[in-house]
């Protein structure tokens, strides 16, 4: 019998309800195909554990043009998190709200990235809810990345990343806006987006724990080329404080948006976004510690020596080189900013393990992403696995009407997020905590 189109829709989306309602209960891990599931399986606590022998075959399904339709949040719909976690909205009505951050005195900096600008939110009620935010920075150039100078309870400077540039300015604490005038540190960053020559436009920038080395993150231009213009991107760039002293820390890295720097171990980590057009199921993104001098894959090779078949032979030296990351993600999950929770609010079993904001799919044709993954770790070292903390961002139909891209701990240990697509700001508290009843 041959369905109406109506028909037809209200049978897809009654599959996609039954499959949402079955996903995995709190504790059970996905592994294999299963971990490769859309957005109808993510639950609060559904862990995922791929593998390099979980990888698909190049071109084993079509690549596709999905990308998400925006929609205006609806009625009732709200992120969903672990049961014994509480989701406000900390902040509304804000324009490209992109990373975020927190001053050593428990101010929250936003940036909008669109606007190029930075805004500071303090609350004085102590509350959960912050007072009316200020124009902290502006006249950047889409900035992303922003840290303080040196690492500790007393910077003297703030460190911003534009698109082409690392650019700082004098900082005391409880400064409600920035100083005197922008000092370029590095000038000659290789840009990206909409105003810069086209390519992937975000740079993330942290200090090693003892302050002595400045990382720089610079994705590549393209998806999958290896011509002149990719020259200095597709790596992690360190430097002195002053901006000096350029080396190649980490190379074949396509996109590493968010940089994080463990607060025990002081290691490297970075969040990253692989290549697409090889099917749903590749390439993977994936979360990792970063090994001085390594070498990741892009373009010719991806995680761990897999050959991309649009390179086949090609530099057959680089082979044995590649680096296979910690924690492999769905493929195309986009993800972003990462960090780790140093609060003392969430359960003892979250503390300092890791969690990375999943801008979401297009390249796939059932979506991946749209949540706020953990990743657990012990002494230091991811186990592998991931677990979704915080979905509900797209709609029974497909569409989507939220999508994270950055994450930090605030002061009060809650967990901050931006959300780009609804211009919010959420905050998840614990039960437990004092700021989360």
């Amino acid at each position: 019998m041959k369905l109406s189109k109506s028909a037809f829709l209200l049978a897809g989306l009654t599959l996609a309800q039954a499959a949402f309602a079955a996903a995995p209960p709190k504790g059970d891990v996905l592994r294999g195909r299963d971990a490769m599931g859309d957005w109808t399986t993510d639950a609060p606590g559904v862990r995922r554990h791929l593998t390099v022998a979980d990888l698909a075959a190049p071109f084993e399904t079509p690549s596709s043009n999905n990308g998400a339709k925006v929609v205006p949040r609806p009625e009732n719909a709200w992120p969903k998190a672990p049961e014994g976690f509480k989701v406000t909205e900390y902040a509304t009505k804000l324009s490209n709200p992109r990373y975020i951050t927190t001053a050593p005195n428990g101010d929250v900096l936003v940036v909008e990235s669109g606007p190029g600008r930075v805004k500071l939110f303090r609350e004085s009620k102590n509350n959960g809810t912050p007072d009316a935010p200020v124009v902290f920075a502006k006249g950047l150039t889409q900035p992303f990345g922003i840290t303080f100078y040196p690492p500790g309870p007393n910077p003297t400077h703030v460190y911003i990343a534009n698109t082409n540039s690392v650019v700082r300015f004098p900082y005391k604490n409880g400064d409600l806006e920035v100083t005197g005038q922008p000092e370029t540190v590095v000038s000659n960053i290789p840009g990206g987006g909409r105003l810069t020559g086209g390519g992937h436009w975000t740079r993330d920038v942290v200090f090693s724990a003892d302050g002595k080395r400045m990382f720089v993150s610079i994705g590549s231009k393209s998806n999958n080329d290896d011509d002149p213009a990719e020259n200095r991107r597709a790596n992690i760039l360190a430097f002195t404080p002053e901006g000096k002293e350029e080396k190649l820390f980490a190379a074949g890295i396509r996109n590493p948006v968010g940089l994080a720097i463990h607060p025990v171990t002081g290691e490297l980590w970075t969040s990253v976004n692989e290549r697409d057009g090889l099917g749903d199921h590749l390439v993977p993104d994936y979360i990792t510690h970063v090994q001085e001098g390594g070498f990741y894959g892009w373009p010719w090779f991806y995680i761990g020596g897999h050959q991309d078949p649009r390179y086949k032979g090609k530099h057959a030296e680089l082979k044995e080189k590649t680096i296979v990351p910690d924690v492999i993600l769905q493929s195309h999950s986009a993800s972003l900013a990462m960090t780790f929770y140093t609060g003392d609010q969430f359960p003892k079993e979250y503390k300092l393990d890791g969690f990375a904001a999943e801008h979401g799919s297009w390249n796939r044709a059932r979506r991946t992403g749209y949540k706020v993954i953990r990743v657990p770790m012990k002494d230091g070292k991811a186990t592998g696995e991931y677990e979704d903390f915080l979905v509900g961002f797209v709609t029974p139909e497909g569409n989507v009407w939220g999508r994270p891209v950055g994450v930090i701990t605030a002061k009060d240990g809650s967990l901050l997020v931006t959300d780009d697509a609804s211009g919010t700001v959420w905050r998840v508290a614990h039960s437990g905590g004092s700021a989360g009843k």
